[in-house]
């Protein structure tokens, strides 16, 4: 089989960029080693910055979330026993969409079997080949038959652990980590939100977040220690802590319910650079992790997208190489600030261990500053809403 392209991984990020090249004729095969209902099957964050709803009606695959999405002008940072609101559309004329991820990668299946793109799943062993040469092709097993794809370039959407960029030389890859020594102790369950808009609390007993699914299906988190256990929570202990940590009014207003999906999640910012190795081009959590705290991870790998397709689309439509070739540079610019972002905010809002009362007076210094002065509160909208392309 040829095709001008082969993206691993048909997570959110890969089948974004494929419908975007074959709304613009440009042929694309898309791997994954695992089954369409698996993927279907995880439940992730979704809230989506202006430029990733923007890519979504580029994709043809933005109706059901204009329907069912939740735009949101805002949202509360808790302190204090108090609840304060960064208006987001008054700071920046934007706001952001709450949709969940795994509707959005429902929608974009749909688009892509309803326009003939070819997705391959349960692909076992996929390997890249020669991205460092001018012949590059992906092999991989399928029902115990090895098959080859040659292509004219590669696309790594496949995550942290995927092969694309394991199948770097070490020598050519740099790698930045920071792990937090807290985690996320969360909870699904089909209950209406505590609020209309995303809660960030910032409480001595630790942080939490208030988000939500719909508005019949909410998101809550706590800090907790690396080493706790999920077994260890019921799911009453879990919202009697919840409400400890939030304002009065909300933790009264707090209806609870059965959880469907209990976990712990570490807590960690990763950048792995250059993204581009020959023909193979890392996008997403193949190059870059960020904290949830801020909601960046989705946004950032649906920018890379934007400056992948950008040069994909040059190099066949237009036979240009320049955007193909600022891939990295431009991608890796806004990664770093997000990137910045993300750190800021989980900084601002966790409880550190070597903090101390020093560290709790500095945080809430900081967050009295933010929601006292329009420039600082600007900035955080800004950045929130998400940074220009």
């Amino acid at each position: 089989m040829r095709t001008q392209v082969v993206i691993i991984g048909s997570g959110p990020s890969g089948l974004l960029l494929g419908q975007l090249l074959g709304n613009a004729g440009i042929d694309n095969v898309v791997l994954d080693r695992v089954a369409k209902n698996y993927i279907l099957g995880r439940v992730r964050a979704g809230v989506l910055e202006e430029g990733t709803v923007g890519l979504l009606k580029d994709a043809s695959a933005d109706m059901r979330m204009r329907e069912e999405g939740l735009p949101h002008d805002g949202f509360s940072l808790a302190f204090d026993g108090r609840d304060h609101r960064i208006d987001l559309f008054a700071l920046t004329g934007k706001r952001v969409m709450v949709y969940g991820q795994t509707e959005l990668t429902r929608d974009l299946m749909d688009r892509r079997e309803a326009t003939g793109g070819v997705s391959i799943y349960e692909a076992t062993n996929v390997m890249p080949h020669d991205f460092g040469g001018g012949r590059p092709y992906v092999t991989y097993e399928k029902d115990g038959v090895t098959h080859r794809i040659d292509c004219d370039f590669i696309a790594g959407c496949d995550g942290y652990h995927g092969i694309s960029r394991k199948s770097v030389p070490e020598r050519s890859i740099a790698t930045f980590e920071r792990t937090y020594p807290f985690g996320w102790l969360g909870v699904l369950a089909d209950v209406p939100p505590v609020s209309h808009e995303l809660i960030y609390a910032n409480h001595p007993r630790g942080f939490a977040l208030c988000s939500m699914r719909s508005a019949s299906r909410s998101r809550y988190y706590i800090q907790c220690p690396l080493d706790e256990k999920v077994e260890n929570w019921s799911d009453d202990c879990f919202y009697d802590e919840l409400r400890r940590r939030l304002p009065t009014t909300h933790a009264q207003a707090l209806v609870v319910g059965p959880s469907f999906e209990k976990s712990i999640a570490p807590l960690r910012s990763f950048v792995a650079e250059p993204m581009r190795f020959g023909s193979l081009f890392l996008v997403g959590d193949a190059a870059h992790i960020v904290p949830p705290t801020g909601a960046k991870g989705l946004n950032l790998a649906a920018s890379d997208v934007h400056y992948l397709f950008e040069g994909l689309r040059d190099h066949y439509l237009d036979h240009t190489q320049t955007a193909l070739d600022a891939y990295s540079e431009r991608a890796l610019r806004r990664v770093w600030k997000s990137v910045r972002f993300s750190w800021s905010m989980t900084t601002l809002m966790h409880r550190f261990p070597e903090g101390g009362d020093f560290g709790q007076k500095i945080q809430e210094a900081e967050l009295d500053y933010l929601t006292h002065s329009d420039a600082a509160a600007r900035s955080l909208a800004e950045n929130y809403v998400g940074l220009p392309y």
